[in-house]
């Protein structure tokens, strides 16, 4: 399966990666997400356990992502049902308050039973997965940007 989203976003590329990059908050907006454990994190590198639990079926994955705050973060899988799990965030600025998320991603489970349970899940998940993180961001509030006058002219002192 590949699946290939865009979105724009009314947020900074920063405030926008934070949120994709902390996987340990998953379980507060990802509802199939049962718990999410940050195993490793540096300035260019995450790796987290993510358990899944939706409609009846449960597993977990372990990956190990490589990433650049806040232009991108790669999905690489190291341990889980999956015979292929790659993908790419990434972001760029559009303003000082707005973003293009492109999302690219691939996954095919292995021929277990588990992976024949789990595939039709996992489709609908990963359908909706840019719409949640949009939604989570959109959640945070606004940036603060440059003082803006009462005709809405910015960078004027108040």
């Amino acid at each position: 399966m590949e699946i290939r989203r865009t979105a724009l976003i009314g947020r900074s590329a920063a405030r926008t990666f934070d949120v994709i990059e902390a996987a340990e908050r998953y379980p507060e907006f990802l509802p199939w997400c049962a718990q999410a454990v940050i195993l490793a994190r540096d300035d260019r590198m995450v790796a987290a356990r993510i358990t899944v639990d939706y409609r009846g079926v449960r597993f977990a994955f372990t990956t190990r992502n490589p990433k650049a705050r806040p232009q991108w973060l790669r999905v690489q899988l190291q341990e889980g049902p999956f015979r292929r799990f790659e993908g790419e965030w990434r972001l760029r600025e559009l303003a000082p308050h707005a973003c293009k998320i492109e999302f690219d991603f691939r996954y095919e489970f292995g021929s277990t039973l588990a992976g024949k349970l789990a595939a039709p899940v996992f489709d609908g998940i990963t359908d909706k997965l840019v719409d949640a993180f949009v939604r989570r961001v959109e959640q945070q509030p606004p940036e603060a940007g440059p003082p803006v006058d009462s005709q809405g002219n910015q960078g004027v002192s108040l």
